[in-house]
């Protein structure tokens, strides 16, 4: 994970710029009865105001198991934009979710949740 630019808007709410390796091997999540896995990659984070903070950062959808063996080099999707200015020097983690959508019946959820980043104390 590389942080490419962190600052704060003018309506004085943090966003930050990352950039993610993301690889993932979730070809056993495939059975006769999967039709697609929905995933994404969330940064959660704690503030005074909230106990979890969570901000999707990138989404994807596996239709099918040949594809489910990925690696990807990418900015975040989808703004990641603290709705203040509690990200200088915060901790969080990257999450990476994932819904099994069946054919069938009831959906599974899971995720993996990785640890130890942390935002710059200074913006720039």
């Amino acid at each position: 994970m590389n942080i490419n630019w962190f600052q704060k808007q003018p309506q004085g709410n943090d966003e930050v710029s990352l950039t993610m390796n993301i690889s993932a091997d979730l070809q056993s999540l495939f059975t006769w009865n999967t039709k697609q896995v929905f995933i994404f990659v969330a940064a959660e984070y704690e503030t005074p105001k909230n106990s979890l903070n969570q901000v999707s950062l990138w989404d994807a959808i596996i239709p099918a198991k040949e594809n489910a063996k990925f690696w990807i080099h990418t900015s975040n999707k989808y703004r990641f934009v603290d709705q203040g200015n509690n990200l200088r020097g915060k901790e969080f983690n990257l999450t990476l979710h994932w819904h099994v959508m069946p054919k069938t019946g009831k959906m599974f959820a899971d995720k993996i949740v990785m640890t130890g980043y942390s935002l710059p104390e200074e913006y720039r």
